[in-house]
């Protein structure tokens, strides 16, 4: 409460540092709303159960590259998001990351009110945070929308350790919030467990770094070509360089421009690339060498034919192109290492296999540092006055230099696996995460009374209608939620239909047809038969295209299953949505829990609950979807508190063709890979179909929901086909529950853009189990 009370006391001072460094970098203009809690609006629609990883600066974000690629091999539907701290990681990260991220957006300031902004935009199922971030805000909010939480990559370093060390009466509490704490060596382990973490959560699991992959991107096309002109015969890349820590400390750049001056007259054909750490740096550095009077270019001015006169210098004054020249090197020192800044990563240039040289501050990587100098992998010097002789000696023997690279290259070799630890754990927070976005605290203060009002509605409703409950000589099988909206039921009606029939039993469909625009309170579909959706509604209007039952449409699901057996004596009933219909008894209950958003956010008005979660408890099975086949043992646990002997299984819903709306005929989903194209979709959770697009690999170029259960007028279908066209898109996509709400003349309106809508089917994972528990339930059929 101390911390959430001073953090949000200092908020305007912060907003006055942020303003004060916009009138020195604009770009830190673009990026205020986004600290204020207001991501990019491109993630308004994004799909619940996403993972939010922050890095602070650019080492962070070139360090999780390699994790980011695992994780989007693995879950390619999966929203991935990376925030960061400061304008060059931003920068980096959209450069290197655009095909690998849904989002990249600066952290938001750790205020309550500001954090929970940005977690019910993303709504994400884990927050994975890299190396030194530790803020009580974000922690424990993360925890309370239901968020796994863990710190990867872990480290606190030699001058942060004192005062974090100081606030260890804060921090012991903080530390309980994550769930895992993968450090990357054993003094970073006993720093945490100084602070006060959880010993059973803290665990060793090595450097991200030694899993980069960064050195396989080629030079960038100028750089190469500068160097090709320039022909050196030796190349020394001064990475990273650091200003003095104190007065009395060393500056870098002088250093290296001193070295290299003493180097010139025995390697005349010698090229140094000097690459500053800070981007403040760039002119200063600049500045040195023309005091110097040596001969350089700065990259950001290369132009086409630009040369060099040897020896000289390229001041690398960009950001993220460092890791992608080390491969020209003939020998590299690490900058921060003699100066009093705890040196920089070693690891790539290792993995190029090149001489590194490091001075006596390595402190921000103690454990790396002492294994490649223990493995004879790096030339360790002294002082500034050693920089010069070391890189001549590694310049004038091949032999050495060569040996040298190769053991820090086996050494960066040996030491991998950090990537693929770091990914189990978070599959396996993701797997334990139940996500409960909260709602902002207005909204729980208005609406929360509005809701006790609908609960008790809801019982006298209930009451009411149990004491006019009938049973039927059939069997019959619900299938319903708990929740309002698009999560699965139709599709698994269908299901049930399809192979209750081929088991060669006559069934028949209940349900309400939302929606429909008939004052017919009872019809009844048998088979072959066929009707227009303004009369049966648009799902029950799917089912009945599906051809495996007759239905019974109405609001009175008593009288329409007294009917179907005087007219077509079923075997059984399917009652769609209907666990909330209680005046129907029935034998078998399968409700249907959405994986990604379980409770809805609370009771409806609050959130889209229709019943409490005590109500699971009538419950026969549980048929989680939107799971990916992923077991999610904490939501299973939460079932089963409610209903302990209910059976868990898991369903998704895949797709199966693209069917041309004009002309009918079907076409594979590659076929529609190679086109631009526009979506629209009226449903009760229209990013279940964004999400089924990009897992085909589509991303519309124009994309639009309309309320669920849209019936679409010709002036809509107009405006549609104008937009498609004008973002560029040549084929316009939609759901079969958009087809069949479509007027008559759709197929003249849309002219001029091919349009198609997409076949689906559920699949259930362990199909026989579950055929194993539900047939003897149904044991009552004749």
């Amino acid at each position: 409460m101390l911390y959430r009370l001073l953090s949000a006391l200092i908020l305007p001072w912060i907003l006055l540092y942020f303003v004060q460094r916009g009138f020195r970098d604009r770009r830190y203009w673009k990026g205020l709303g986004e600290r204020l809690g207001q991501p990019p609006r491109l993630l308004d629609a994004t799909v619940p159960g996403g993972i939010w990883l922050h890095a602070v600066s650019v080492g962070e974000v070139l360090s999780a590259v390699a994790l980011l690629e695992q994780l989007r091999a693995a879950w390619p539907s999966t929203p991935l998001f990376l925030s960061v701290t400061t304008v060059a990681a931003r920068q980096v990260a959209e450069q290197r990351l655009a095909a690998l991220v849904d989002g990249v957006f600066y952290a938001p300031v750790d205020v309550c009110w500001i954090v929970r902004r940005v977690l019910r935009r993303l709504r994400p199922s884990v927050l994975v945070v890299l190396e030194t971030e530790i803020w009580p805000n974000l922690y424990r909010e993360a925890k309370r929308f239901g968020c796994g939480l863990l710190i990867l990559n872990g480290r606190i370093s030699d001058r942060a350790f004192p005062k974090y060390r100081r606030w260890r009466w804060a921090f012991r509490h903080v530390l309980r919030w994550p769930d895992r704490i993968l450090v990357q060596n054993h003094q970073a382990a006993g720093r945490y467990l100084q602070l006060g973490a959880p010993p059973e959560r803290v665990q060793i699991s090595g450097n991200l770094k030694y899993d980069s992959q960064l050195i396989n991107h080629p030079p960038p096309a100028a750089i190469q070509s500068f160097v090709k002109r320039c022909a050196p015969g030796q190349i020394w890349i001064a990475a990273s360089t650091m200003p003095p820590a104190g007065p009395t400390d060393v500056d870098e750049d002088d250093a290296v421009i001193s070295a290299f001056r003493q180097l010139a007259a025995e390697f005349p054909q010698l090229l140094l690339i000097l690459a500053p750490r800070r981007p403040e740096r760039f002119d200063a550095a600049a500045s040195k060498l023309t005091s110097a009077g040596i001969d350089f270019r700065r990259r950001s001015l290369l132009q086409e034919d630009d040369s060099l006169a040897l020896p000289g210098v390229l001041l690398l004054d960009t950001i993220g192109e460092l890791a992608s020249l080390f491969p020209l090197a003939s020998v590299v020192f690490i900058g921060g290492s003699l100066a009093q800044r705890g040196g920089h990563n070693l690891l790539e240039p290792a993995f190029a296999a090149k001489p590194v040289i490091v001075g006596p501050h390595m402190e921000n990587f103690p454990d790396i540092a002492e294994e490649f100098r223990v493995g004879g992998a790096v030339a360790v010097i002294g002082s500034v006055e050693d920089l010069a002789p070391a890189v001549a000696t590694i310049l004038r023997d091949g032999i050495r230099a060569s040996a040298l690279g190769r053991r820090a290259q086996q050494l960066a070799e040996s030491k991998r696996g950090a990537i693929q630890r770091a990914f189990e754990a978070i599959d396996e927070a993701r797997r334990q995460a139940v996500p409960e976005p909260l709602r902002p605290l207005c909204a729980r203060l208005i609406l929360r009374p509005l809701s006790a009002f609908w609960l008790a509605g809801l019982w006298i409703d209930r009451a009411r209608k149990m004491r006019r409950r009938q049973k039927l000589e059939r069997p019959v099988l619900s299938v319903g939620s708990i929740a309002m909206g698009g999560a699965g039921k139709t599709p698994l009606v269908a299901y049930l239909a399809e192979n209750l029939n081929r088991r060669g039993l006559r069934v028949a469909i209940l349900t309400r047809g939302y929606r429909r625009r008939s004052s017919q309170r009872q019809l009844l579909v048998f088979p072959e038969k066929s009707s227009s959706t303004a009369c049966t509604g648009d799902e029950a209007q799917i089912l009945l295209r599906q051809g495996h039952a007759a239905l019974g449409i109405g609001p009175d699901r008593v009288g329409l299953a007294r009917l179907l057996l005087e007219r077509w004596n079923p075997h059984l009933f399917l009652l769609e949505d209907g666990f909330q219909h209680w005046r129907l008894a029935r034998d078998v209950d399968i409700v249907v829990i959405d994986a990604l958003n379980p409770f809805a956010g609370g009771l409806f008005p609050l959130g889209q609950l229709r019943e409490p979660p005590c109500a699971l408890r009538r419950a026969s099975c549980f048929l989680i979807t939107r799971s990916s086949f992923t077991p999610w043992p904490a939501l299973e646990q939460k079932l089963r508190k409610y209903q302990p002997s209910a059976p868990v299984f898991y369903a998704q819903t895949e797709a199966v063709e693209w069917v041309s709306v004009s002309e009918g005929r079907s076409l594979p989903l590659p076929a529609l890979r190679q086109e631009h194209v526009a979506a629209f979709c009226g449903l009760g959770n229209p990013q279940s179909f964004w999400k089924t697009l990009k897992e085909l690999g589509l991303r519309p170029k124009f994309a639009c929901a309309f309320p669920d259960h849209h019936h679409y007028r010709a002036r809509e279908l107009q405006w549609l086909r104008s937009q498609a066209l004008t973002s560029g898109a040549t084929a316009l996509l939609m759901t079969e529950k958009d087809f069949v709400n479509l007027p008559e003349e759709a197929a003249h309106l849309l002219k001029g853009i091919h349009t198609f809508w997409l076949k689906t089917r559920l699949r259930l994972e362990a199909e026989e189990k579950f055929w194993e528990w539900l047939v003897p339930k149904l044991a009552p059929c004749p």
